[in-house]
């Protein structure tokens, strides 16, 4: 073939397994054969459409196989694809497509399916029902096989944009394929994976940590449109899931379900986490049901994967993101970018055939974030201890500077949340006239406790030292986070920052 990138993935697969299940989206299965046709005949609708090679299609819905199918049928013919997030308003839909220049919008389940809420100069297609089955069936069945190199670009993926407008990470099919590699080499997916896919595609840890990886070995993928704690279990015991991936609030809150000690897990043997370390409440959680983590850390700029703890060591390196994946490397280094001690805390940089070539049309951003030419700069904080498992200490702008000393927000966090009433909790720095800056602690209650701030304090005395030790704490119902399930700093100290007479 002389299309080296994933859109030919489906024809690669459909000429080795060509029955075997590709895709199970609510209770509907397609083989490799099945979707490689429908790639190939979707690749011609798009080409019909005036897509062709280098331009941009966007992709708006939830979890759904028209997602992978304009994914791959973009990449057979050179094309661009443009994941949009579900979760967001009109106007920042009608950003992120302005900003990638996207020419076709692919729709399925989208309060937006008709485009009209998201302006004029995009044509819209539908990926449900009659219409679409019939312009696939009409379509020619000959497969496109475009030289596409693995240098090309693959998708756009635009970041969450917790501080100012999202960028437009560019992923090569290289980023992508070696991403791929460094998931199968370390995470030991098998031909028989079947991945629950929950976690939304149009975010890059499902789509490049499970979703990918399962579909390049040749194993199954249950597509599921949202994450619902007691469907999961169903599942898991319906199909034999045998992979999962989540952020840490999706583990917890399949763990609380009512059916959790009762449920049929016997299947399980992958628990992808990433987005924040797991708890280690969550942790014993799991493993007295015999089951442990693989917690990893990632970014979208990688494809995502960058570091990964593998389940045997989750104990001994509690608290720990890993090693770094196979063939990606990480540099640690100090405020004046040379290389920081064992167990010093250092920016983390990362590179390696993974990490994207920088960010759409934005060549300054692109310049700012690489470090020496090639080393990416992920903006957070990190420690690596003498057999180089990496911790994650906080993100640089988070980090708090009280009376000289640095105090990082995530190790506060994960001290408070040792406390059985605390169900959920963030900590960010505000002014103070003594110290420059003290830490605030915002915290949710688990049902049925009381507030008591003093308390919550007294339980971090002599856990941490006096100066990391918040000086206040407020009480709400709800973290805000973001789609990725990360919570949003920004929010909270538009909220909480100021004197709100915290108790």
């Amino acid at each position: 073939m002389h299309n080296q990138g994933i859109g030919s993935w489906p024809a690669r697969r459909a000429r080795k397994t060509p029955h075997r299940t590709a895709l199970v989206h609510e209770d509907r299965a397609v083989t490799y054969a099945e979707l490689d046709d429908r790639v190939n005949r979707l690749a011609h609708v798009l080409h019909e459409r005036g897509i062709s090679r280098g331009d941009r299609v966007a992709y708006l819905g939830p979890n759904h196989p028209a997602y992978l199918e304009t994914l791959f049928a973009a990449g057979a013919i050179g094309a661009v694809f443009v994941p949009l997030n579900t979760r967001l308003t009109p106007p920042e839909l009608r950003h992120q497509i302005d900003d990638s220049g996207s020419t076709l919008l692919v729709t399925a389940r989208s309060p937006h399916a008709d485009g009209g809420a998201l302006g004029e100069g995009i044509e819209v297609l539908s990926a449900e029902g009659a219409g679409y089955e019939a312009a696939l069936a009409a379509a020619a069945p000959e497969r496109q096989d475009e030289p596409v190199g693995l240098d090309d670009l693959c998708l756009i993926m635009y970041t969450s944009g917790t501080t100012g407008r999202p960028k437009g990470a560019m992923l090569t099919h290289g980023n992508l394929t070696w991403n791929c590699l460094n998931v199968l080499i370390d995470g030991d997916l098998t031909a028989d994976e079947v991945t629950l896919v929950s976690a939304p595609l149009f975010h890059i840890a499902a789509l490049g940590m499970t979703c990918l990886p399962t579909l390049l070995k040749g194993g199954t993928a249950v597509l599921e449109s949202a994450f619902d704690p007691a469907r999961t279990l169903e599942l898991v015991r319906r199909h034999r899931v045998t992979c999962l991936f989540g952020v840490p609030a999706m583990y917890e809150m399949l763990a609380a379900e009512p059916g959790w000690e009762q449920a049929d897990l016997s299947s399980l043997r992958n628990l992808m986490c990433g987005g924040a370390p797991v708890p280690g409440r969550t942790i014993r959680r799991y493993l007295d049901r015999g089951l442990a983590f693989v917690q990893g850390y990632g970014m979208t700029e990688a494809a995502p994967g960058v570091l990964l703890l593998q389940g045997r060591d989750a104990a001994e390196h509690a608290g720990s993101a890993g090693v770094p994946q196979f063939f990606t490397d990480v540099r640690l280094v100090g405020t004046d970018g040379t290389p920081v001690g064992i167990d010093e805390p250092g920016e983390l940089l990362v590179n390696g055939p993974n990490v994207t070539p920088g960010y759409w049309r934005r060549p300054q951003e692109t310049a700012e974030a690489f470090h020496e030419g090639s080393w990416f700069r992920s903006g957070d904080i990190a420690e690596a201890d003498a057999d180089g498992y990496v911790r994650l200490v906080d993100r640089v702008k988070d980090m708090i500077i009280s009376g000289g000393e640095n105090v990082y927000p995530a190790e506060v966090e994960n001290a408070l949340l040792d406390h059985p009433d605390v169900a959920e909790c963030a900590v960010f720095g505000v002014p103070d006239e003594k110290w420059g800056e003290v830490g605030r602690a915002v915290v949710v209650l688990r049902a049925g406790r009381a507030p008591d701030a003093a308390a919550l304090l007294a339980h971090l005395d002599g856990r941490l030292a006096r100066y990391k030790i918040p000086k206040s704490v407020v009480f709400t119902d709800v973290l805000p986070r973001s789609g990725a399930g990360k919570v949003l700093k920004g929010p909270l100290r538009a909220a909480h920052g100021t004197d709100v007479n915290p108790l």
